[in-house]
């Protein structure tokens, strides 16, 4: 039964019932959050869609049994109609979050937006700006807050069993073939096109783990380091073409092919081959003459466009004299995120793909240098440890009351990350540190 509103309907908030849900931008992101509505139907129902794309309004109208009066092509047209639901998934990219999101501010409806919140820090702060003015709720989908792995850390760091924290590492070691799709194929290869930096595209979400394990305690300086070294013309290796399944002579045995990528592992089809997540399906005949043809996808990675970074390190220094450090690293064999905390009673120390972490403290026993005891958790293999869907149920509960949980992602508790990784730019091209205008 397709979900149909009345133009004579006025739309009434209904606490006791599923939170209803449009979905702005109808790409991989959202749809993954919108699967909620799949599995709990009874918590959140999807009763819309706005997309430019013909065929993606049609494929999700399908999808979520929505009647043509609830598929929209763009913003205005959308809120220029009553108001139909209590909130949007706003999965647009990265330069349209905050220019889609005011109107939807404005026209009463509360938010769960797909990072980075936006492109600049001017941008971040007038969309927090008119959220506060317009008494809206915005939750960032900084999505590894509810990954069981850092919320455990973060409940610990909160309970003092490290006492005050001193220092913290972090690292984010992005695989060859994500580097190649995303951040020199794809469509965050160009700072021009999608508006994010490399670090701010992949990496805040580590940067907000900082931040936020830090609690109430502001950054206040920034410097960062780093530059694109590997995926460029000059170090291209001998006999590399221009498109992996055109003229290229070292293809079968390049980690970087397209065929082996794309084809034969079948990486990353969501995002290679068009509509794929919404249920279009494409013959390996089709994607190979895609590749061949006009895929962005099929360009080798050292004659791409690209302009963003593949290596970054960002330094930063609280408030209380405490200091963090972040190093992200594209083209990795092997993909993981680690972080080392240490405290004035003990440390902890874990990789997230690793479902596990340690807790160390110094024991001066006879015998002993430090005891250690390790946290095991129940973690998914998914690249954001499970998080994804544990964000939409947390949203769901703040719309219907509940008291946010420790890893709410507000847009209040979720600027700070993104300070740090406007400054860290800054500092990497201005070659100096940043001092933080907080908030």
């Amino acid at each position: 039964m397709s979900y149909q509103l009345s133009e004579n309907l006025e739309y009434k908030n209904n606490k006791a019932g599923p939170v209803t849900v449009v979905i702005v931008g109808a790409g991989h992101r959202s749809l993954i959050y919108a699967s909620y509505a799949k599995q709990h139907p009874e918590q959140m129902k999807i009763v819309g869609v706005v997309d430019p794309d013909g065929e993606r309004r049609s494929l999700t109208k399908e999808r979520f049994e929505l009647s043509e009066g609830c598929c929209f092509a763009d913003i205005e047209e959308f809120i220029s109609k009553p108001k139909m639901a209590d909130a949007v998934i706003n999965g647009t990219m990265d330069h349209l979050h905050v220019s889609t999101s005011i109107p939807l501010l404005r026209a009463g409806y509360d938010i769960m937006l797909e990072k980075p919140i936006g492109i600049n820090e001017d941008e971040v702060l007038s969309l927090y700006k008119e959220a506060q003015r317009c008494g809206r709720k915005v939750m960032i989908c900084h999505v590894l807050r509810y990954a069981p792995f850092y919320e455990s850390i973060r409940q610990k760091i909160a309970d003092g069993v490290i006492g005050d924290i001193v220092s913290l590492t972090s690292s984010e070691n992005v695989t060859y073939h994500h580097m190649a799709m995303a951040y020199v194929r794809g469509k965050w290869g160009r700072l021009d096109k999608s508006g994010s930096s490399m670090l701010m595209a992949k990496s805040c979400h580590d940067l907000d783990v900082l931040a936020w394990m830090k609690g109430d305690v502001q950054p206040v300086k920034v410097s960062s380091f780093g530059s694109l070294s590997q995926f460029r013309p000059e170090k291209a290796p001998l006999g590399a073409g221009t498109r992996c399944l055109v003229d290229c002579a070292i293809e079968d045995t390049c980690p970087y092919s397209a065929r082996k990528n794309y084809i034969e592992q079948r990486l990353w089809k969501a995002y290679v081959t068009y509509n794929t997540h919404l249920g279009v399906t494409m013959s390996d005949e089709e994607l190979a003459e895609s590749l061949r043809q006009d895929s962005p996808y099929g360009r080798c990675v050292w004659h791409c466009d690209n302009d963003v970074v593949d290596h970054q390190t960002v330094i930063i220094e609280f408030a209380d004299g405490s200091t963090a450090t972040h190093v992200m690293t594209g083209g990795v064999s092997k993909p993981c995120r680690s972080i080392h905390i240490v405290g004035t009673k003990g440390e902890i120390q874990g990789e997230m793909e690793e479902g596990s972490y340690v807790i160390r403290r110094p024991d001066a026993r006879k015998g002993h240098i430090y005891s250690e005891q390790q946290i095991e958790l129940g973690v998914s293999k998914d690249m954001h440890g499970g998080g994804d869907l544990l964000l939409v149920a947390d949203f769901v509960k703040v719309l219907k009351g509940a008291v946010p949980s420790i890893s709410s992602t507000s847009l209040e508790k979720s600027l700070y990350g993104h300070l740090i990784g406007f400054a860290a730019d800054q500092s990497r091209l201005e070659q100096r540190t940043v001092e933080l205008q907080l908030v």
